[in-house]
């Protein structure tokens, strides 16, 4: 996981890579694969998965069956 700091500037860490994941995973769920496939002229695949790491450990996404569900969505 690349964090910004005096070598790595902000729009090449991950913490920059989450809000455009996120904007795909707000409309709906997609597969592991489908996802990429949305933002591979975005990111690497390195970058991808980092940034899939960095939201499942702050709970902000789920992995069931192959399918990556946003948490924050369905709130009622």
């Amino acid at each position: 996981m690349r964090f910004p700091n005096k070598v790595t500037p902000y729009k090449d860490s991950t913490i920059a890579k989450v809000p455009v994941v996120l904007k795909y995973l707000k409309s709906k769920d997609y597969t592991v694969l489908s996802l990429f496939d949305a933002v591979r002229n975005k990111m690497s695949i390195k970058e991808y998965i980092d940034t899939l790491d960095c939201l499942f450990v702050l709970e902000k996404i789920v992995l069931k069956e192959d399918i990556i569900h946003y948490v924050d969505r369905n709130i009622l």
